[in-house]
Parts: structure tokens; sequence; C-alpha cells
């Protein structure tokens, strides 16, 4: 891993191959190793960059007073395509959403293209069953420690309310142990986290910096899952129809983390788009 001095804090990143960056990101309580399933099936003569933004799987814990707001998280992601100089960037967004408004903040001039995966759009910030926990969670002492065990335990995270609508296929607990590791270990990683969860999430704002997405006039695909449960339908279809030059496409099959769920299928329509060129105008 690398590390990225970024004015909220050092963020550690991942950085593979060479040529046109892509960078993908990723959701709450969750790090890089999100895409290590789809990662080698991608096509080569890509530059892969994966971030761990500070959600409550990082293990950098950032500066104190650092803005880690839902609006300072989207600061942060441009700062990172600043700080390292990345150009004509690929952005694919998964289950967190917040990088949708980098346009609507005038701060998305490195974003050339855009992936779309199942992820938080309009008013669905906190999503379904799953955000409803977190933000139970963030209001009880001691609430982020108890969540982080309960996904620990295969049985409990199967259930609605924590990974069993996220996921179609069990999580291996390797992978949730090393997610909720941090959170378990570090009192500063709750605190960036609980930084985040305490945002003004106002519906009518969110709504219209999705909406901003319209001013987006590069290639983007939106690769929706039509058969989980936290992120509308609805929705995918909007993002499609709100971008100048959006496509649309479907992962039948999977949930909202289609790349654990059919990570052939999503690099599959990931590596078509990346090498295909874009629509006529």
């Amino acid at each position: 891993m690398r590390n990225v001095a970024l004015p909220a804090g050092v963020v550690e990143y991942d950085d593979r191959g060479a040529g046109p960056v892509v960078v993908l990101l990723h959701g709450l309580l969750m790090d890089h190793t999100l895409w290590d399933r789809v990662l080698p099936l991608l096509p080569q003569g890509f530059r892969y960059v994966r971030p761990v933004l500070p959600l409550g799987a990082h293990r950098r814990p950032m500066n104190p007073g650092a803005d880690l707001t839902l609006r300072g998280q989207v600061r942060l992601v441009a700062d990172f395509l600043d700080e390292l100089g990345l150009e004509d960037v690929t952005l694919v967004h998964a289950d967190w959403g917040g990088a949708l408004f980098l346009t609507a903040h005038g701060w998305d001039r490195r974003v050339a293209r855009q992936v779309i995966l199942p992820c938080e759009a309009f008013e669905n910030f906190p999503p379904g069953l799953p955000g409803r926990m977190v933000s139970l969670a963030a209001r009880l002492p001691g609430g982020f420690q108890l969540a982080a065990r309960q996904l620990r335990l295969r049985p409990l995270r199967r259930l609605p309310v924590l990974l069993g609508q996220m996921a179609r296929r069990p999580l291996p607990d390797d992978l949730v142990r090393r997610w909720t590791e941090p959170i378990l270990r570090d009192a500063r990683i709750r605190r960036d986290l609980l930084a985040y969860c305490r945002s003004p999430f106002d519906k009518p704002e969110l709504v219209r910096d999705t909406e901003a997405l319209a001013r987006f006039t590069g290639d983007a695909l939106v690769l929706w899952s039509p058969d989980n449960r936290v992120m509308p339908l609805a929705h995918g279809r909007r993002l499609a129809g709100l971008l100048p030059a959006g496509r649309y496409a479907e992962v039948p099959g999977a949930y909202v983390l289609s790349m654990l769920d059919e990570p052939e299928a999503v690099a599959r329509e990931i590596g078509r788009f990346l090498t295909s060129p874009p629509p006529p105008t």
C-alpha cells in the first residue's frame, strides 16, 4: 500500500498497472479489498487506483478536527485526485454515493468518465435497512463496536439489517474481520466514522446535488443490480437518464455488492466500457 498526505490526513491506496487511470471507490465499513475479485479480470493497459476512504474500515486515522462530513468526504476524493495529479480519470462508484456530488461542488475537473454501480443517490442517504442500522449505532454508546461484533458472526451478518441485503452470497469471514478490525481496535477510527454518520443529510439538497450530474458531459455507465433492495432500481435508470452520455446495464443475480456476488459479470461490463469508444453524441 502507498500513502498520500491530504489536508484531512494520510490516505492509503493501492496502485497497479499503467495507462489511463481508473479509480475504484468503496462504501461504508469497507476498504479497497472490495474489488479484489474483479481487479484480476479487468483489462490490462490501465492504471487501477484504489483509495481507502475514511469510512470506518481505514487503518490510518484522519487528523483531529478534519471535516469528515458528507461534503468533507467528497472534498477528500477531489483532494486525492489532485494530490496524485490524476487526469482523465474513470471514477467508479460503489455503495457510497458521495463522490457523485463532485460535479455539484465543481470538483470534477479531473474526472472524464464514470461507472456507477448500485450506490446512494438522490434522497437515499443513508440507504435502506443497513443504513438505518448504522445511523442507530452512531447514536448509541458503544454502538459501532456492537455492530462490528455482530458482523463478525456469520448467522447475524446475513440478517437484512446488516449485510443480508448487501450481498447475495455469504461474505468470507476473513474479509469481514479485516473490515471491522479498525473500528474495534482504534477509537480514532470510530471518531472518524461518527463524524460522517452525523452529517446533515438534507433530502432536498441531496436530490439537487445528484441531479447536478446533468452537467457531467463525459461518458458514463450505470451498472445496476435489479435484484437489490437497498438502492432502488428506479434510481439506476434515473441516473442513466440524467447523464447526457449515460448508458445503462444490469447485473442480474447480484445485490448492492455486485463485485462480490458476480465479479465476472461486473468485470466484463466495466472492461467493455473502458475499452470501447464513447457513443456518438
